[in-house]
This record gives structure tokens, C-alpha cells and sequence, in this order.
């Protein structure tokens, strides 16, 4: 297989919200992309304000503040280098769903840990928990900054090895 050019059916989803731990989940899917010969698909999600009156927000825009801290994140974790055939999604709805489904023809999701929201200490937060807990692929829940990079060193150069494999049908 060449994994120098990407397939355009294999594809890993990246759970983005610009927190630390979404930018080492890109790194990740980074990594894991291309011996495999996959594509990355990063999907955000955002939902509109709901203020009550007197006190709106006059033209405050989800979909616009989603779409810079997803910027943001790439360029952090990819610098002007982004891999090839990256794709940006951003997705209205609730972050979980909206990750679940963007994974249901992915070959893996990675997110983060813990997003801006939740509270200090929980090893996974609320959507790191129902993507784990309902999506159709395979999961990968990153860290800390301080985890991840020890996990990325241990693993080393046995992630460039990994081979797609199709199902066989058999068990």
C-alpha cells in the first residue's frame, strides 16, 4: 500500500474544539493516518446561543467562533503544513452526536480526554464518554499533554508499521 497518497474511503474523525488535548488528538490522527493511508476529517460542533431577552447578544455567531478555534487548532498542531486531503467539517448539533455520527464511516475517532467544558480531575468528560460508549469504529481518548506525549515516545516507530486490513466476514 502507498501510504504517501491518502485513500479517499479510509478517513479517521478528530473530535475539535480547540482544547489542548484536540490539538494533540489531530497530532495523533497524524500519526496514525499515514502508514495507513487515510485521510483526517476534522469535525466541530456548535450550537447557537439560546440568551432570553433583555440580555442577547447582538449577531453573536457559533459557526464563525467554531470555525477559528478549529483554524486555531490546526495550525497548532500542523503549523502551515497540514496533511493532505484534510478535511474541515463543522456540524450543528450537540458535540457527542455530532462526533458519533461524523464517525459511523470513519476507520477510527479520536477526541480528547476532556473539552473546554467539565470540570478539573474527571479522567474523560461527558463526550469522550459517549463517543467511547457509541460509536461504530474504534476509540481513541487522548490525554493530557503530559500522557500523550509519554504514550506517542512509547509507541515509536511501531505505528508506522500498522496495515488496513479488510474484514475477512469471519471470527
Amino acid at each position: 500500500m502507498d501510504a504517501s497518497k491518502p485513500r479517499e474511503n479510509l478517513h479517521i474523525v478528530v473530535g475539535v474544539d480547540g482544547s489542548p488535548e484536540s490539538v494533540l488528538a489531530l497530532k495523533w490522527a497524524q500519526k496514525l493516518a499515514a502508514p495507513l493511508g487515510a485521510t483526517i476529517k476534522a469535525v466541530s460542533a456548535w450550537r447557537p446561543e439560546v440568551v432570553f431577552a433583555p440580555y442577547s447578544i447582538p449577531e453573536w455567531d457559533s459557526e464563525g467562533v467554531v470555525a477559528k478555534q478549529q483554524g486555531q487548532a490546526l495550525l497548532e498542531a500542523f503549523g502551515g503544513n497540514p496533511p493532505q486531503g484534510l478535511v474541515r467539517e463543522s456540524h450543528r448539533g450537540q458535540a457527542a452526536q455530532v462526533l458519533i455520527d461524523a464517525g459511523n464511516q470513519a476507520q477510527m475517532l479520536i477526541v480528547g480526554s476532556r473539552g473546554h467544558g467539565g470540570f478539573k480531575g474527571m479522567l474523560l468528560g461527558s463526550v469522550s464518554s459517549a463517543c467511547a460508549a457509541h460509536a461504530k469504529c474504534p476509540v481513541l481518548v487522548v490525554h493530557s499533554a503530559v500522557d500523550a506525549v509519554s504514550a506517542q515516545e512509547a509507541a515509536g516507530a511501531d505505528a508506522e508499521h500498522l496495515e488496513v486490513q479488510e474484514p475477512t466476514g469471519e471470527i
